[in-house]
């Protein structure tokens, strides 16, 4: 069991993807910092408010804490960009090495030549 487990571990695809939840928490915090260092007091200038996690609306003895619902929002919606950003920019990267992959050398075209004249005198 302890063998399969390190094979399991040395595959490339589980390392891959602990450096990416590893460098996806890493910036998490630096969206968090940006958000509520910089958006939020931003917000805050327009709303009369400097931070927006302390915005509560209260009904009785509840508290509903919707500011920092706010900065949840934001958040997400600046992380879901910036992998949208990075998926599009992988993509892009992805096709045009597609595109060179698919243009034969002229090796290639002058040996497929050799071929096809090779099958026509065979007939």
């Amino acid at each position: 069991m302890l063998k399969e487990f390190k094979i399991f571990i040395a595959r490339g695809n589980v390392i891959d993807m602990a450096v990416g939840i590893i460098v996806g928490v890493a910036f998490t915090s630096i969206v968090k910092s940006l958000v509520n260092n910089l958006i939020n007091p931003l917000i805050g200038l327009f709303i009369g408010r400097i931070d927006l996690s302390n915005l509560v609306l209260t009904v009785g003895d509840a508290q509903f804490k919707y500011g920092s619902f706010l900065n949840a929002v934001i958040n997400f919606l600046i992380i879901s960009f910036v992998v949208f950003l990075m998926v599009k920019a992988i993509n892009t990267f992805r096709k045009k090495e597609d595109k060179k992959t698919e243009t034969p050398s002229e090796e290639v075209m002058y040996l497929k030549e050799i071929t096809e004249l090779l099958k026509k005198n065979k007939e």
